[in-house]
């Protein structure tokens, strides 16, 4: 599958990424295809089961790190990028003003899984746990953005 360049430099997939054929982990959990809406050559975005607040999604990098000291040069940059390109789209989705960004890193910061990036609008929302449908189609959403 040809890949490219957008334009501040982040790698994607072309004709977006084959769900069926991917395989991802979020820390411990194996993270089903439907609802990452997002993947680069090195990190991949996907919705949140538990927002605290709408817009809230995570930006992981692909390969598996306990801490942030713990990622490559390369890594670090591509999870920024993305978390740049979600956060934008977030604002854009859920009509926000503002974003909060944070990294959990290490257990005294409140990391429960291993390193991922936060990015969430400034706004309340329920903290119930959602539906696989209900996530997939939040991820569908997104995705359209990114195609």
């Amino acid at each position: 599958m040809p890949s490219g360049r957008d334009e501040i430099g982040l790698y994607y997939l072309e004709s977006g990424f084959n769900r069926e054929e991917m395989s991802f982990r979020f820390g411990q959990h194996l993270i089903k295809p439907s609802v990452v809406f997002l993947k680069t050559e090195l990190s991949f975005a996907l919705v949140n089961r538990k927002p605290v607040v709408p817009g809230h999604v995570l930006v992981c990098p692909l390969r598996p790190v306990e801490r942030f000291r713990d990622l490559r040069p390369d890594e670090v940059a591509d999870l920024f990028q993305a978390t740049q390109r979600v956060g934008m789209v977030v604002e854009k989705h859920f009509q926000g003003t503002s974003l909060t960004f944070s990294i959990q890193d290490g257990p005294e910061a409140g990391q429960t899984v291993k390193l991922q990036k936060h990015d969430k609008e400034e706004e309340d929302s329920p903290t119930l746990w959602r539906s696989e449908e209900e996530m997939a189609s939040e991820a569908a959403a997104l995705r359209v953005y990114f195609q």
